[in-house]
């Protein structure tokens, strides 16, 4: 299992890495090149600047099992055609 963040301006990226350390959860955080990201926990993925291009480099990577986090429902609706569950709220 791993987690998966669309972190372009995603406002809780600080809150999935935290519970993801206490678990020793792999988070993997994806951007755009318009958005700058670092963090000692987390793989970063940059993805060039375009129209749903992260989203689709998300979907590309997750599996069975994983989790995505998202507040695009295009993202969680492609997500749960994967086979992963979904969580309440917004997100998966």
């Amino acid at each position: 299992m791993q987690i998966f963040v669309d972190a372009d301006a995603c406002p809780v990226v600080g809150i999935v890495e935290e519970v993801a350390k206490e678990h020793s959860v792999p988070v993997t955080l994806l951007c755009d090149t318009n958005h700058v990201l670092s963090s000692d926990y987390s793989e970063v993925i940059v993805v060039g600047a375009g129209a749903d291009a992260v989203d689709y480099k998300l979907i590309s990577i997750c599996h069975k099992g994983d989790i995505v986090v998202s507040q695009d429902y295009g993202v969680a609706a492609m997500a749960l055609g994967k086979g992963l569950t979904r969580s309440s709220g917004p997100w998966i």
